[in-house]
């Protein structure tokens, strides 16, 4: 059991130090030849099935990656977690969301200064491009609302289908932000790699003063 839960913290730092790597090295070749290639050959690709419809539906996709949607989404998983006594988990969802959705991705973006893309703008957003604060909070929220469906729910099929739907959620909010113009392609790759940083270390922290507290009770 020891050697189980060895390996565990083991593997969870070798990727969190690969996600800080793949991070670092973008925020490091913003002009760099591989990553201006990467950024215009999606954009390119998305952007070239621009369509009305198609608008009128990343507009109501990219809502659930902005502050108003992340906001929405956890009030009520929080306020949920709290009334079922889940007081600990819903204390934790509250700090991981506002925090690394809120605060974190704010100090990224004032430290890299990135300038927004100027190609196509479908609307227009104020502030700096990486890392994408939607891409990240996406992957926060949605992260954070599998972790915890898997802790609440016993059922292995309900558990693959939400664990889907929360990826296509976080794929689809992260490609509307590059088909509306508003950021780069590794500004969304940006927002998901620091994402999933914010959100693994903070599971790490979860569990942590979860199994303390199991302690403390099967002493008690």
């Amino acid at each position: 059991m020891e050697k189980r839960v060895g390996w565990l913290i083991l593997s969870k730092i070798l990727l969190l130090c690969i996600l800080a790597f793949v991070f670092l090295v973008i925020g490091a070749n913003f002009n760099g030849g591989i990553i201006q290639k990467f950024d215009y050959f999606w954009i390119n690709m998305i952007q070239g099935n621009i369509s009305e419809k198609l608008t009128s539906f990343m507009l109501f996709i990219t809502f659930w990656g902005s502050i108003k949607g992340v906001a929405l989404i956890s009030a009520v998983t929080v306020i949920w977690l709290f009334v079922t006594g889940k007081r600990l988990l819903s204390i934790a969802t509250a700090l991981t969301i506002s925090i690394g959705a809120g605060g974190f991705n704010h100090v990224l973006k004032l430290y890299y200064k990135r300038e927004r893309p100027s190609i196509h703008p479908i609307i227009h957003e104020q502030g700096y491009s990486f890392p994408s604060g939607h891409s990240m909070g996406s992957m926060i929220l949605f992260g954070c609302l599998v972790f915890i469906f898997f802790k609440v729910c016993k059922n292995r099929s309900l558990k693959l289908f939400f664990t889907v739907i929360s990826i296509v959620m976080i794929l689809i909010i992260g490609i509307s932000r590059i088909y509306l113009g508003v950021h780069y392609p590794s500004d969304v790759l940006g927002g998901y790699t620091t994402g999933a940083i914010w959100l693994l270390f903070s599971i790490i922290i979860f569990s942590f003063f979860e199994n303390r507290l199991k302690r403390r009770q099967a002493i008690n």
